[in-house]
C-alpha cells in the first residue's frame, strides 16, 4: 500500500519508464512507431450493450452513457500504429469497461492527416467507412476489428476492398448501403469535419486523450497506455493500491 511520497513515487517511476516511449505518437512531424507495452486487455464488445451516436458538431462519434460525469476524448488516426498500439496492448479495454459501467462516456475524434504525409486515402476511408458503420450501431464493434488488422503506416491499406472484407466480421453490417457508402465515400464530409476539429483541438499527435475538456499533459497521456491506470489518468480514481 502507498502513502504519500511513496504515491508520488510509485507515478513518477511510472511516468519515467514510458517517457520517450508514448510521448510523441504520431504527428506530422514525427515516424510514429511502436509504443512498449505488454497488458493485452480484455476486449469488451459493443453491439447492443453500447449506445453510440454522431454529436451535433457533424464530427465527433459519441459512446455511452449520456449521464456519464466524466468525457474522455480520442484524438486517433486509423493509420497510426501508436493508436493501435493503446487500443490492443494498452488501455482500451479499460476505458472501455469504464464505459460500460456508465462511469466515462468516450468520444472520438477521427483524424486523417497521415494521408498528407505518407500518400494514399488509407486513414480518410477508413474514418468514412467508420462514420457508414455508425448508421447501423456497429461503430464500436468495427472500429476495434479495423485497429486490430490494422496495416502497415507506410501502406494506404485500408482500401474499398479491405474494408468491406473485415466488414464481413461484424454481425449485420454489409449490406447494399455500407457498401455504397464505402465505395462512393458517402462520408467524405464528416471526413473533412472530423479532421479539422483534430486540428482545432491542437492535440499534439495520435492518440491523444482529452478529460472533459482538457488535453491530458504527457505524464498522463502516458498512463493511459497501462490498463491498471487508466482510471487514474482520467481522474476517476487515485493511485491503484
Amino acid at each position: 500500500m502507498l502513502r504519500g511520497r511513496g504515491r508520488r513515487g510509485a507515478i513518477s517511476v511510472l511516468v519515467a519508464a514510458l517517457t520517450g516511449v508514448l510521448a510523441v505518437g504520431c504527428g506530422r512531424g514525427t515516424s510514429g512507431g511502436d509504443a512498449a507495452v505488454d497488458k493485452k486487455p480484455d476486449r469488451y464488445a459493443s453491439s447492443g450493450q453500447l449506445p453510440e451516436h454522431l454529436a451535433a458538431d457533424g464530427a465527433t462519434v459519441v459512446v455511452g452513457s449520456s449521464k456519464a460525469d466524466t468525457v474522455v476524448r480520442l484524438y486517433e488516426d486509423l493509420r497510426c500504429p501508436v493508436c493501435r498500439d493503446f487500443e490492443e496492448d494498452g488501455g482500451a479495454g479499460a476505458l472501455r469497461k469504464m464505459t460500460l459501467h456508465g462511469e466515462v462516456r468516450t468520444e472520438y475524434t477521427l483524424a486523417s492527416f497521415l494521408d498528407d504525409r505518407l500518400g494514399g486515402k488509407g486513414s480518410k476511408k477508413a474514418a468514412n467507412a467508420l462514420r457508414a458503420a455508425l448508421e447501423q450501431g456497429k461503430f464500436v464493434e468495427y472500429h476495434d476489428l479495423l485497429f486490430q488488422e490494422q496495416p502497415d503506416e507506410a501502406v494506404a491499406g485500408y482500401t474499398d476492398a479491405f474494408l468491406l472484407r473485415t466488414a464481413l466480421r461484424v454481425k449485420g453490417l454489409r449490406g447494399a448501403g455500407f457498401d455504397a457508402a464505402v465505395k462512393g465515400m458517402k462520408y467524405r464530409s464528416f471526413v473533412t469535419a472530423s479532421e479539422k476539429a483534430y486540428e482545432a483541438g491542437k492535440a499534439p499527435g495520435t492518440p491523444s486523450f482529452a478529460v472533459n475538456g482538457t488535453l491530458l499533459k504527457e505524464d498522463r497521456r502516458n498512463l493511459m497506455f497501462d490498463p491498471e491506470y487508466v482510471p487514474l489518468a482520467v481522474g476517476t480514481s487515485a493511485l491503484p493500491e
